[in-house]
């Protein structure tokens, strides 16, 4: 005799609560942007103060205010002590405005464009196409915004990335056996400037398209790196790669399918000189693809561009070893990303 499981029974024995926290886990995204775009870090960042005076720096609304300050407290962001708020260890650290280590631009830019973009995932799902921003009308593309002022923000919150990146870097690859790198699409050097001045005997080339040229010599310059750390344009596929000891390569091959990601490591292995290292880090997906937020990384990466995913640690090293390269090592790295090196051996 078959019997039918009663759903009602089931229901009552499963806490729903994990799933209405998922459907409404955006809602305290929308805080923190929404933080950042008032300023309130701003505010905080003397010191404790009443919800009353952040009202007043910030123009929240006296109904508004006390449930979206204990929000924050309650995100973390925020502390609160005798009605009076201060601004958390976190936020402090990466959240007041003009700090080196500010990521509100960043968080204003994935606000911008993050929401857009997994709007359009149903759409994605069925179609299989990335979901572009429009760029006409303010959208951000890659590195091609339209307002030259958010670039810049955005850019900054990338440079307090690639500080932590940097000095992990600087700690983990053995740059004593090595005089020079180059950081494949370095952007405005941020990176290289970060290794260059852990490693004085370094020098540094930073390669990317030629249009980021204006915002690396405004950024290097600003650092007094122009004679350690140089630019050069150029395309990954077409164009010919500096001779180097070392090449870093930070979320790259994410952005394209396999065979031009093989493509590019065999370009690397020919420029890179004897007995050099490779560098690769990105949001790598775990071998067994359990892991859901590099998953989702990887999902992202498939909304916004037409060929480019996240990919499992074992093809990386499959990749370098067919591209000629020995020693693929694989580590975790910032809790967020895998690093794997590998190395050209030295002439005989």
């Amino acid at each position: 005799m078959t019997t039918t499981e009663d759903p009602t029974t089931t229901a009552a024995a499963v806490d729903p609560g994990p799933l209405i926290k998922l459907t409404i886990a955006d809602c305290a995204a929308k805080v923190l942007h929404s933080a950042v775009t008032l300023g309130v870090f701003a505010a905080l960042a003397e010191g404790p103060r009443d919800a009353a005076h952040v009202s007043r720096r910030t123009g929240i609304h006296s109904r508004m205010a006390p449930d979206f300050l204990d929000a924050l407290a309650g995100l973390g962001l925020l502390e609160r002590t005798d009605g009076r708020y201060r601004n958390s260890l976190l936020a402090q650290a990466y959240l007041v405005p003009d700090s080196t280590s500010y990521l509100g631009g960043f968080v204003e830019l994935t606000n911008e464009t993050l929401y857009g973009t997994w709007g359009r995932l149903t759409e994605a799902l069925r179609t299989g196409e990335p979901q572009h921003l429009d760029p006409d009308k303010g959208g951000f593309v890659g590195d091609r915004h339209q307002d030259p002022a958010k670039m810049k923000r955005f850019l900054a919150g990338l440079d307090a990335y690639s500080d932590r990146m940097g000095a992990e870097l600087a700690r983990r690859v053995d740059w004593r056996r090595h005089t020079s790198f180059t950081d494949l699409g370095g952007a405005r050097g941020n990176l290289a400037a970060v290794l260059a001045q852990a490693h004085p005997h370094l020098r540094a080339t930073c390669f990317d398209l030629e249009r980021t040229r204006p915002l690396f010599t405004e950024h290097i310059s600003g650092l007094a790196l122009g004679d350690r750390v140089a630019f050069v344009g150029g395309d990954f596929f077409a164009d010919e790669l500096p001779q180097s000891d070392v090449f870093v390569l930070g979320h790259i091959l994410h952005g394209f399918d396999t065979e031009r990601r093989r493509t590019l490591l065999r370009r690397v292995f020919d420029a890179l000189n004897p007995g050099g290292t490779v560098v690769v880090y990105d949001r790598m997906i775990d071998d067994d693809r359990s892991d859901p937020e590099r998953l989702l990384s990887s999902l992202h990466m498939r909304l916004v561009s037409p060929d480019g995913s996240e990919y499992r640690v074992a093809d990386c090293r499959d990749w370098l070893r067919e591209a000629g390269f020995t020693d693929g090592a694989a580590e975790p790295l910032l809790g967020t990303h895998t690093l794997v090196t590998a190395h050209k051996e030295a002439a005989a």
